[in-house]
C-alpha cells in the first residue's frame, strides 16, 4: 500500500496505541473487564515491548498510527511459544492487506527470537481477525495458555512456526 509503513514502536506512540486498541474494543463490543481494555500496560506499550523476545510493529498511513501486533513472551507459556498480541487496526486502515503484513512481521520476528509456536487470545466479535487468524494456520484450542491475566477471552488459537520460511 502507498504511503505504508511499519516500524516498532515508540514512546510517543503510547497514548494513541492506547486510545486505539480502546476504541477496537468499543467498536466491536468485546469486554472490557479482564482484558487488554483494562489492563494497565495497554498504557504504556513500549516499556512492556523493551521486555526481551518481544516486538511492537507498528502501522502508519501518511505518517498516523492506524494499527498495531506484536509478539511477547507471555508469562507461563510453555518453552519456545510466544503469544501474538495488541492486533488491532483503525477500521480505515482493515482490508488493505495491512493485518496480513503486520503478522507476517510478527511470525518473522517470533522465529528470529527462536519461538517454534505462536498462541493467541480472542473474542467471537472480533470475527474478521479470527478469520485472518485461521487463514494463516491458527488452529483453535479448547483452553487458554499461559498466565495472560485476561481472563475474558474465551478464544484460544495456536500456531507451529517452526517450518515456517520467510514471506
Amino acid at each position: 500500500m502507498k504511503n505504508l509503513a511499519i516500524r516498532k514502536v515508540l514512546p510517543a506512540d503510547n497514548l494513541i496505541l492506547a486510545a486505539l486498541i480502546r476504541s477496537v474494543f468499543e467498536e466491536h463490543h468485546a469486554p472490557q473487564q479482564n482484558s487488554v481494555y483494562s489492563d494497565p500496560t495497554t498504557d504504556d506499550l513500549y516499556t512492556l515491548f523493551l521486555h526481551p523476545g518481544s516486538v511492537l510493529w507498528v502501522a502508519l498511513i501518511n505518517d498516523t498510527i492506524v494499527g498495531c501486533c506484536g509478539i511477547y513472551p507471555t508469562e507461563a507459556l510453555e518453552a519456545g511459544c510466544a503469544e501474538l498480541v495488541k492486533f488491532y487496526l483503525l477500521p480505515q486502515a482493515r482490508g488493505k492487506g495491512i493485518g496480513k503484513q503486520l503478522m507476517l512481521l510478527c511470525f518473522q520476528s517470533a522465529k528470529e527470537f527462536g519461538y517454534k509456536k505462536i498462541y493467541l487470545e480472542s473474542f467471537p466479535s472480533f470475527s474478521a481477525a479470527i478469520g485472518m487468524y485461521e487463514k494463516l494456520g491458527f488452529t483453535r484450542l479448547s483452553k487458554p495458555l499461559g498466565n495472560s491475566g485476561h481472563t475474558a477471552c474465551n478464544v484460544w488459537m495456536i500456531k507451529d512456526i517452526a517450518e515456517l520460511t520467510s514471506p
